[in-house]
């Protein structure tokens, strides 16, 4: 889910059942849908393309898979139109959420989101009701090394444009502006950094701690909407412990 660290998700995606994957991969396929549809088939002229190109190589999507969405989403294929629509709410201990989907049924979608907000003590709010607390960020995530030195990345990283850098036990993030994650991603990997995700997505200002049984309630609706077919992110401003997640 999208907390501090959005690579211990992608970790932990990595590892799911056949079927779980097969639902992490409906969800981009939606995505480079739309994606194709606004911007066009073509990666080089499309950057959002070759962001969720990547994202599905990250998530192991076969490459006929991928290049079958492009095809469908360009129209060489039959596909299903899909359009975008987000939720905004509450959890328990007045956390902030916001939900992202792509969906061929608006109706379905809202019932099937309020109904995962309702079952865990949350609420669905009206539009701007807590997007005000995050702002949209470009994210590069970049694997430590055995020789890694934090200086000397937090150095090239700020040199190449990047607002602050974040360490973690395993990864640092670089935080950009808006959409300039890719020519930072480049300029690290070119420099022999391993570049594990880039991407631009809301970053809270600030986090929320919860105790145990809140956060247990908070992330039992966090992994219902995460299921839903129509719901490709979930943000939100919760401090989650790696051994949560």
């Amino acid at each position: 889910m999208s907390g501090h660290s959005k690579w211990h998700n992608i970790q932990a995606r990595k590892g799911k059942s056949d079927a779980q994957r097969g639902k992490i991969f409906t969800k981009i396929g939606r995505e480079i849908a739309v994606i194709v549809k606004n911007g066009g088939a073509d990666p080089v002229s499309n950057p959002k393309l070759r962001d969720v190109i990547a994202k599905a190589k990250q998530n192991n999507m076969p490459n006929d898979s991928i290049e079958r969405s492009i095809k469908k989403a360009a129209g060489e294929l039959s596909g299903v139109n899909y359009e975008s629509c987000t939720y905004e709410g509450y959890g328990t201990g007045g956390s902030a959420v916001i939900v992202e989907c792509l969906t061929d049924n608006k109706n379905r979608t809202a019932g099937d989101v309020r109904h995962a907000f309702d079952k865990f003590g949350g609420s669905l709010g009206a539009t701007g009701c807590v997007s005000y607390l995050f702002k949209n960020k470009g994210i590069v995530e970049v694997e430590k090394s055995d020789n890694f030195d934090i200086d000397s990345l937090m150095l090239e990283a700020l040199d190449l444009g990047a607002q602050d850098v974040v360490e973690y036990d395993d990864m640092c993030e670089i935080i950009t502006n808006p959409n300039e994650h890719n020519t930072i991603a480049e300029g690290l990997k070119n420099s022999g950094y391993e570049i594990l995700n880039a991407e631009t997505r809301l970053v809270p200002d600030s986090y929320v701690d919860l105790d145990e049984e809140k956060l247990s309630k908070f992330n039992k609706m966090i992994d219902m909407l995460e299921d839903l077919d129509d719901v490709q992110e979930v943000y939100h401003n919760v401090n989650i412990n790696d051994e949560e997640e």
